[in-house]
């Protein structure tokens, strides 16, 4: 495995001491095509949670089940912090996109191992036990996959386009949920019953996860390197994406989880979430949430680069103020009139006014962390406090939110999701605008 390992580094390897705006392009294009496999296959336990909840877990109520699929959900993302530091080291150290390259591999064998794991009343509790492995796996690639992506699409672009390229990291990102939303569509409405996507058609979408890291692969594998990592080459390693160098940077990594903790609660609510919360309270279709689901997020995956465009404009602080400000102010009344509402349009409109607020922090995050941090520890820098951010927060949204439910009390989380806004607006308000005192510029 490690002479493999070798061979792929070896392979991956190539000069890039200077970039046309042709290679730039490419760059960009391949480094989020990539991103979005890698996602996919993340998105799909999320969207085909409802049909393989009870084949791995004891006969009980629908609730119970989703609340163990989300719990081992939730516990793929306490890997994230570990993937982070793994993989933000890695991309410091010998290059981002070899580490770019190395993460979908971990994450196609995750997709695969749920695609064969037999189910609870074949093999009793080794079920959910190969699942939390699996999930395990997925999560420490995923946890190096945003870092890293983040470093390389803002370390690619030019100076004056850096909140539009970087907005792609978020339209690859929801494309892998749209994909897995999209196979959702086919196989319930031409491929596959109800009854048989619940016995084994579940299984597709893993499958089809695994195939696509082979492009995934293949994209990576032929990426320029950034200029920004080349031009750092002779830095000693001992300042190069370790924790020692990058706890010199406290208020830095500070500002990532503030600015992260709101906005991933709420791009986690509104995304991974809100198809179980379309059934479970809205009282929609199966097939009717996931339509709601994949046409609000296509148009949300559209909007990132307009977003974008626009911090490169006018800024990134405006955007995130904007976020700040209507997602404490909105987000009870949204998620009260959506948990009322009898129309799949009415649902439809709502969920779209949600993720509009949401696009002010979305579109423009990984640049903002990437402009925070010097090139030699920017991707552990942007990857690590990120990861555990999202761990405790945003990994953990379902189940919180399921536990309301559960208890009669759901309108508590729509309070917890404005509570944790709110802390994010203040540190919106206490930041620079990182596009005036970018740390890039100084690559």
């Amino acid at each position: 495995m490690e002479t493999v390992i070798k061979k792929l580094l070896e392979y991956t390897s190539m000069d890039s001491t200077s970039i046309t705006t042709g290679q730039r392009i490419k760059a960009i294009i391949g480094g989020s095509i990539g991103n979005l496999v890698e996602w996919y296959d993340w998105y799909a336990y999320a969207a085909f949670a409802i049909y393989f909840s009870h084949s791995f877990f004891p006969d009980s109520d629908l609730n119970a089940q989703l609340m163990n699929t989300a719990g081992i959900f939730a516990v793929g993302f306490l890997m994230r912090p570990i993937g982070g530091w793994v993989f933000g080291s890695i991309a410091d150290k010998i290059g981002r996109k070899k580490s770019m390259t190395l993460s979908v591999l971990l994450m196609s064998f995750g997709s695969l191992l749920i695609a064969l794991t037999p189910t609870y009343a074949s093999i009793g509790i080794l079920a959910p036990l190969i699942l939390l492995l699996a999930r395990l796996l997925q999560g420490l690639s995923v946890g190096g996959e945003y870092g890293v992506s983040a470093t390389y699409l803002s370390e690619m672009a030019t100076q004056d386009r850096r909140g539009f390229y970087s907005s792609f990291q978020y339209v690859t990102l929801i494309g892998g949920q749209l994909i897995a939303l999209g196979i959702q569509l086919i196989l319930q409405k031409l491929v596959l019953t109800e009854a048989q996507l619940e016995e084994w058609g579940w299984r597709i979408p893993f499958v089809i996860g695994a195939m696509l890291s082979i492009i995934a692969l293949y994209l990576r594998a032929n990426l320029h390197e950034t200029q920004a990592f080349e031009n750092k080459k002779e830095v000693s390693e001992k300042k190069k994406g370790t924790v020692q160098e990058l706890l010199k940077h406290p208020r830095a990594l500070l500002t990532v989880v503030g600015l992260t903790l709101g906005g991933t609660l709420a791009f986690y609510t509104y995304t991974t979430y809100m198809q179980k919360f379309l059934v479970n309270t809205v009282h929609l279709s199966k097939e009717e949430s996931t339509l709601v689901s994949f046409i609000s997020l296509f148009i949300f995956a559209c909007l990132q680069p307009v977003f974008g465009g626009w911090s490169d404009k006018i800024g990134r602080r405006p955007l995130l103020l904007g976020f700040g400000i209507l997602g404490t102010l909105c987000t009870v009344p949204l998620l009260t009139a959506l948990s009322t509402t009898t129309s799949i349009w009415g649902a439809f409109f709502l969920i779209m006014a949600a993720l509009i607020i949401v696009s002010g922090y979305t579109s423009i995050n990984a640049v903002v962390k990437a402009e925070l941090f010097p090139s030699e520890i920017r991707a552990l820098g942007v990857g690590l406090p990120y990861a555990i951010t999202v761990a405790v927060f945003g990994g953990t949204a379902e189940y919180i939110a399921l536990w309301f439910k559960q208890i009669g009390s759901e309108e508590y989380f729509y309070w917890y999701i404005t509570g944790c806004i709110l802390f994010s607006l203040i540190v919106y308000i206490g930041m620079k605008d990182t596009k005036k005192t970018s740390a890039l510029d100084k690559d």
